[in-house]
């Protein structure tokens, strides 16, 4: 083979290249190596050209073999990944003691006076708050400047009352009643609010003043059921609280 047919086989392979590769491309390679003894030219361009063409022919044929293709990662036999496992719920925290239970309890009769060890001059009544609970209704009078010095409750059967310092008589509503005496008090100085609250509630269904005057305030409880209760006195502000509990 001269050296131009040489060359022109040779730009024939190149072009082969762009395609597949075919059956009659690896015996014209054969070929073209077995003439390139024969030929007068050069060693050193045959061994080249040689070289070259088996490089490609090598490379193409490792493109093209899909052995050489890596897993997708999607078909038969391939697992999608395991979930991580999410974290456990944390347990709920056990429910803290209702405020209830650090409550003093209910009595059905008259107590000692809730007293007062530095009480001022006049404790200001400034509100006087209803409200309804499960077990119980709640009476709360509020003091503007302290606690004042001795409070008592007294349940009484009946609902009827006497206004001081008038004489005369109130009834209430309801069938029972406790009289709640606050000494060094005054309910006219800083409220403003009603004197008789007629509350619509099952057990505490009315709350009536029944006297403010020289330093005593008297409310007397309309109470529909048995007179049974608790008292105890919150600060900040200073306020007594009544509690009647439901039959």
């Amino acid at each position: 083979m001269s050296n131009k047919d040489f060359r022109r086989e040779l730009g024939h392979v190149f072009d082969e290249m762009a395609g597949s590769p075919s059956s009659a491309l690896s015996d014209r390679v054969r070929s073209s190596l077995a003439d390139v003894p024969e030929q007068r030219g050069p060693y050193w361009v045959a061994g080249v050209a040689a070289a070259l063409i088996a490089a490609v022919v090598i490379g193409v044929l490792f493109v093209a073999n899909p052995l050489n293709r890596p897993p997708t990662g999607v078909g038969p036999g391939v697992g999608s990944p395991t979930p991580a496992a999410s974290p456990s719920a944390n347990p709920s925290p056990s429910p803290s003691p209702t405020p209830d239970a650090n409550l003093p309890p209910f009595v059905c009769a008259a107590g000692a006076p809730i007293t007062s060890s530095t009480p001022p001059l006049s404790g200001f009544v400034d509100a006087v708050r209803t409200g309804t609970h499960a077990g119980y209704d709640r009476l709360t009078v509020e003091f503007q400047n302290g606690q004042p010095g001795s409070i008592e409750l007294r349940p009484q059967s009946g609902a009827t009352f006497t206004n001081s310092p008038r004489g005369d008589q109130v009834t209430l509503l309801g069938s029972n009643g406790i009289l709640v005496v606050i000494h060094s008090a005054d309910m006219h100085t800083s409220y403003s609010g009603p004197t008789d609250i007629k509350t619509g509630y099952a057990t505490l269904v009315e709350v009536r003043q029944v006297e403010d005057f020289e330093g005593y305030v008297q409310l007397a409880l309309g109470v529909s059921g048995p007179t049974c209760y608790r008292a105890f006195i919150l600060t900040d502000p200073y306020r007594l609280v009544i509690d009647i509990q439901a039959p």
